[in-house]
């Protein structure tokens, strides 16, 4: 069977309610299909009406009730209100064979019936009649199509007004806080994707805690370039750190292999020899872990294409946003971190610890610029899927 494109929309509701880690460990653990992208949109009129205009089919008339219900669920909630911050809408692009079967089953029915839990909407939606049947309340937690052609049709929309739409949004977090409004990066690490689990989503989750407000994600692929970058200040610590160490641990080689005892000075110089070249293939890990190759390794020409391990990049905005993401992160080190922190739940060594924070503003920035955080590597990738929008 074929590949096919697939989609989940996030409601604004369960966004605000911090049900999207939960989501997405759903959708991922129990469908088995690859997520290769994710875009946050404040849907503006345009893309609000033409996507609800697609809801009310004649393709399956016993379902025109529901659809309907859905209809006038986007049309009401995907809209600016004088009340709120603009709606965030979080759209996430699965790849994988009966694509669209799978997602329908794990989102399940907008009505009740299912047993409970069972389903993404089982959990996080509602569906709630009067005596008479008549619907006073209805959350549908999120959105998906219905068969192949719609997915194809939507998603070609949600791609072309991705640029005007969706990104890093601006005017969506209110805060009742007072103090300085932040922004920081976090990468949930590649250590989540090895298989299809619920992982990725459960950090997300605990990140929640903060009540920070998503502003941007992306899922992305980190260069060896990037990488470099990226964990380009990393490198001088760990020639520093390595240093101290390897010394001793050389000694005591050279002492049990050679039968000769060493003093202290030499102990100094082995480690002043070695510690640094220690330090770099230490370094080239940590680049190999995020991107999939060791610089050493890369061919200049290959640099700065897309690697071959998956990251998912949030931004979160809000008052004092990286020191509440860091405490909830833990430190670097997972046996040292505090239970309850993601780095203590998920984490295995100080490489594979589950997630990255940026440690200030300014490295957030910094960051932010060198994974291009902005970039629509959605509109491309359906547009190159489709061969047009």
């Amino acid at each position: 069977m074929a590949e096919e494109l697939s989609y989940v929309l996030v409601t604004p509701y369960s966004i605000r309610k911090s049900r999207t880690g939960g989501i997405i460990s759903r959708l991922i653990s129990r469908t088995g299909l690859d997520l290769i992208r994710a875009r946050m949109y404040s849907p503006s009129n345009e893309l609000v009406e033409t996507y609800a205009s697609t809801l009310v089919t004649d393709a399956e008339p016993r379902h025109h009730a529901a659809q309907e219900l859905i209809r006038d669920y986007v049309l009401h909630h995907f809209l600016p209100n004088e009340a709120d911050a603009k709606p965030r809408v979080l759209l996430l692009l699965f790849r994988g064979e009966n694509a669209v079967a799978k997602l329908r089953a794990a989102v399940g029915s907008i009505t009740t019936g299912a047993p409970a839990g069972e389903t993404i909407r089982d959990t996080y939606g509602d569906y709630i009649t009067d005596a008479a049947g008549k619907v006073v309340y209805f959350e549908p937690a999120v959105l998906c199509p219905p068969d192949a052609v719609a997915a194809e049709r939507n998603l070609k929309l949600w791609a072309r007004l991705s640029d005007s739409d969706g990104g890093i949004l601006e005017g969506t977090a209110l805060s009742a806080e007072s103090g300085e409004v932040q922004r920081t990066l976090v990468l949930i690490k590649p250590d989540n994707f090895r298989f299809p689990n619920f992982r990725p989503g459960a950090v997300i989750d605990v990140f929640s805690r903060t009540g920070l407000t998503i502003i941007g994600t992306k899922v992305h692929f980190m260069s060896v370039a990037q990488a470099c970058e990226f964990y380009g200040p990393v490198l001088d610590v760990l020639r520093k750190i390595f240093r101290e160490r390897t010394g001793p641990i050389a000694r005591l080689a050279i002492e049990q292999e050679l039968g000769i005892m060493l003093n202290d000075d030499v102990q100094k110089q082995l480690g002043d020899i070695l510690g640094p070249v220690n330090g770099q293939a230490n370094w080239e890990e940590i680049v190999k872990f995020m991107s999939g190759c060791r610089p050493s390794e890369c061919p200049e020409e290959k640099r700065a294409e897309p690697g071959s391990e998956k990251t998912i990049a949030l931004v979160y905005e809000g008052v004092d946003a990286v020191r509440k993401i860091r405490e909830v992160l833990g430190p670097t080190d997972p046996s040292k971190a505090p239970p309850g922190s993601i780095r203590r739940e998920f984490g295995q060594t100080i490489m594979v610890n589950a997630a990255h924070a940026s440690d200030s503003p300014d490295n957030a920035r910094r960051e932010m610029g060198i994974i291009n955080i902005g970039e629509n590597n959605f509109k491309s990738f359906v547009e190159s899927f489709y061969g047009s929008l």
